[in-house]
C-alpha cells in the first residue's frame, strides 16, 4: 500500500500519481481533469484517483490555469446573503457547476454598490471562468463591460434593459397578475401595492402586472394606494405598509412585491392593531422557506429557486464552451400559493361571499420558455 508523505516529505507531483498508476503523465493529467476524464478508460482513471487519494495529491490550480486559460471557478455575486431566497438558488449553481468540475466563489454586496465594484473587480482579478450575477439593475453598464472583456455573464432572478446578458428568471408580470386574479375573485377591489425598486427588473416588473391586473379586472388605477420600497427589505415593507395606512384610504388588500416586503406589511398591520386577513389580506412574492410557518400563513408566488440556479450554471458552462452563442432569456414558470393571509373583505366575508381563508390554491401560471434576448420582453 503506498504510504502518504510526511509533513515533512517532498510534495507529491503529477508525475509520481503516475508512477503509482502505471501510466503516461499525460493521461493521469486528462484523467483528474473533469473536462478531459470523458477521453480516458474508466478503469484507467479509477486508478489514477486512487493513485492520487493514496500520495494525498493536489493539483497545482495556478499552474493548471496557466497552461489551460482556466481556473476552475465561478463567481457568484449576490445582493444578500441572509435573506432566504438564495440559499437554494446558490445549492442549485453548486450542483449544476461542480460535475462539470467548477466550483462557485461567493460575494455578498449587502445591495451596496461600491461593495460590489469592489467584488467583481476580485473575481476578475482572479480569473474566474464566469459570473454569475444577482444584483443586476436594469441599466448595468459595468455588467455589460465584464462581458464584453470576454468573461461569460449569467443573471438570475434580474434583467437588464434589451436582455442583453443571459439570464433565468421568472415571468414577474404574470405573477403578479394571478395574484390579482385571486384577490378580486376573493372580492376585494381596493388592492394596494408595496413595489419594489423601479431600477431593478423585478420591482418593475410586478409593478406592471400589478396595473395590467387592475386593468383586466375593470379596477382604477389610485395612485394613493402605491408606494415605492427603497428596498426589498422587511424594514422597506413596515415603512410602505404604514404610509399607505397613513394615507387613510380604504383598502382591503395588499400585495408586496416581495415576501420580505410583505413581512413588514404583516408588522406594521400588527402594529395599529389591524389582523391579517381579517382587517386587510397580504400577498407576497417569492415563496421563501419559512413563510409557510409564520401566523398567518403567506400567501405569494413561488418561485422555483432551485431550478434558477441549476439553469444558471448551465447557461454560464455554455458560454463558457462558447462565447459566440445565442444570448438566451429563459424565464421560469412562477406559481400562485394561496395560504392564509388572503380571505374575502370584510363586508364580504359577514355575507359569506368569496372563498375562506383556509383554502389553500397552487396554480401555475404562464409558462417556461426560453428566448433569444431580442425576442424576449
Amino acid at each position: 500500500m503506498t504510504q502518504r508523505p510526511s509533513s515533512g516529505a517532498r510534495r507529491p507531483t503529477l508525475r509520481d500519481v503516475a508512477r503509482v498508476a502505471g501510466v503516461h503523465p499525460a493521461t493521469a493529467s486528462r484523467a483528474l481533469n473533469a473536462h478531459t476524464r470523458d477521453v480516458v478508460h474508466a478503469d484507467t482513471v479509477r486508478r489514477v484517483e486512487e493513485a492520487a487519494r493514496a500520495l494525498d495529491y493536489r493539483p497545482d490550480q495556478l499552474a493548471r490555469s496557466l497552461k489551460t486559460g482556466r481556473s476552475g471557478t465561478i463567481g457568484v455575486v449576490l445582493p444578500d446573503l441572509t435573506n432566504p431566497v438564495f440559499p437554494p438558488i446558490v445549492r442549485g449553481i453548486e450542483d449544476g457547476l461542480v460535475p462539470a468540475g467548477y466550483v462557485p466563489l461567493i460575494g455578498n454586496t449587502d445591495t451596496d454598490e461600491e461593495r460590489e465594484q469592489l467584488v467583481l473587480d476580485r473575481l476578475q482579478g482572479r480569473q474566474v471562468d464566469g459570473i454569475i450575477v444577482a444584483t443586476a439593475k436594469r441599466h448595468h453598464p459595468r455588467l455589460l463591460e465584464i462581458a464584453s472583456a470576454g468573461v461569460p455573464v449569467v443573471l438570475v432572478n434580474r434583467v437588464i434593459d434589451g436582455n442583453r446578458l443571459p439570464s433565468v428568471s421568472v415571468n414577474d408580470a404574470s405573477g403578479i397578475l394571478a395574484v390579482v386574479d385571486h384577490l378580486v375573485g376573493l372580492g376585494h377591489r381596493r388592492i394596494a401595492h408595496v413595489a419594489g425598486p423601479q431600477d431593478l427588473s423585478t420591482g418593475f416588473g410586478r409593478y406592471a402586472g400589478y396595473r395590467s391586473g387592475l386593468e383586466s379586472a375593470g379596477l382604477d388605477m389610485d395612485p394613493d394606494l402605491v408606494v415605492f420600497a427603497d428596498s426589498f427589505s422587511e424594514a422597506a415593507g413596515f415603512r410602505g405598509a404604514t404610509e399607505l395606512l397613513r394615507r387613510a384610504r380604504p383598502l382591503s388588500a395588499i400585495i408586496a412585491a416581495n415576501d420580505m416586503l410583505a413581512l413588514g406589511c404583516l408588522r406594521a398591520l400588527a402594529g395599529v392593531g389591524l389582523s391579517c386577513p381579517r382587517d386587510v389580506s397580504v400577498v407576497g412574492f417569492n415563496d421563501m422557506p419559512f413563510v409557510d410557518r409564520v401566523s398567518p400563513a403567506l400567501t405569494t408566488v413561488r418561485l422555483p429557486h432551485y431550478e434558477v440556479g441549476t439553469h444558471a450554471a448551465t447557461l454560464v458552462l455554455e458560454r463558457i464552451a462558447d462565447p459566440t452563442g445565442p444570448v438566451k432569456a429563459l424565464f421560469l414558470t412562477p406559481e400562485l400559493v394561496a395560504r392564509d393571509s388572503t380571505a374575502p373583505p370584510p363586508g364580504l366575508r359577514r355575507l359569506g361571499a368569496g372563498r375562506t381563508a383556509s383554502t389553500r390554491r397552487h396554480s401555475r401560471v404562464g409558462a417556461a420558455s426560453t428566448l433569444p434576448a431580442e425576442d424576449a420582453d
